[in-house]
């Protein structure tokens, strides 16, 4: 049996599941939203039980998960209620690191997307170029490397999703709120976006044109984003798919971006990525790949 774990209104989730209909494949979606109507019951070792939408299902018939554990959302006054949610949603979290199901992605693997400069380490390491970063609390620091590199983009430097800018002369006045707040500043990489999302031993690639800094907040200034299908390079392939399984990740979506000289540099990889925004704009089947990956799990993995 197949398990999707998330929220129902979760796009990725969605086509996920939507792919797992489609293909005739026996699943299970495990509703984040109804968590305190669930049960998970530990036994010996690694066994027990999950009991869920009128399944009794015994952990070691789970073949394979689909995680996209999000925040378990309120659930109203009920303290009990939210008790629960929060007890199984940690103990299922907690069961994906070691249980021998196959799972996209363990938690636990996700991790080195806690720390955007730790990251972008084991990126470099991997034999993708990441671009010059400065991580500082100090004004003077980013004055000099502005100076140095000319354009220079900001972001947060933990896993928590932001807004990449460009630091201009108007954030001057503002620059000594770093002092509170480190922050990770990089060198401008001229160039085309390229979302690739890694499938196991596949890749799926979108090119993004775009003038914006950060093409996935375009609107707010006025701008589009489009979207298209991308042959890439086969060393380049090569190297996301590589990249994914050293970072123990089945799923990722890794940001590059093709500078106009022909080199590639890769900025970050999503252990959670929201395919389903690039699927919907370019038609790559990413869902029905991930349905795919999932079928073809082991019965069971030795972890």
């Amino acid at each position: 049996m197949i398990v999707l774990y998330g929220c129902p209104d979760d796009p990725p989730l969605t086509l996920a599941a939507d792919a797992a209909r489609a293909a005739g494949l026996p699943h299970l979606v495990v509703d984040q939203t109804r968590l305190a109507r669930y049960d998970f019951v530990g036994g010996a070792g690694l066994s027990g039980l999950l009991l869920a939408e009128g399944h009794r299902l015994a952990l070691d018939d789970i073949t394979a998960v689909y995680a996209r554990p999000l925040e378990p959302p309120v659930t109203g006054g009920d303290a009990a209620a939210r008790a629960r949610t929060a007890a199984f949603h940690q103990w299922f979290t907690d069961w994906l690191d070691v249980a021998r199901a196959f799972v996209v992605n363990r938690p636990r693997a996700m991790e080195s997307n806690g720390s955007k400069p730790y990251q972008a380490q084991l990126i470099a390491r991997a034999g993708f170029p990441v671009p010059e970063t400065l991580v500082t609390d100090d004004p003077a620091e980013v004055r000099a490397f502005r100076a140095e590199h000319g354009r220079v983009v900001y972001k947060s430097v933990s896993g928590i999703r932001s807004i990449v800018r460009e630091l201009t002369a108007d954030d001057e006045s503002r620059l000594h709120l770093v002092r509170g707040l480190p922050t990770q500043f990089q060198a401008y990489v001229p160039g085309r976006d390229v979302r690739v999302h890694v499938v196991g031993e596949r890749a799926f690639a979108a090119a993004v044109d775009c003038p914006a800094v950060d093409y996935r907040y375009a609107e707010r200034d006025g701008q589009r984003a489009e979207l298209t299908a991308y042959g890439l390079p086969a060393e380049v392939e090569r190297r996301s798919v590589a990249l994914a399984a050293g970072l123990g990740l089945p799923l990722a979506g890794i940001d590059l971006r093709e500078r106009p000289d022909g080199a590639w540099v890769c900025f970050e990889v999503n252990p959670m990525p929201a395919y389903s925004y690039y699927e919907s704009h370019t038609g790559l089947p990413i869902a029905a790949a991930i349905v795919d990956l999932l079928a073809g799990a082991p019965a069971a993995l030795e972890v």
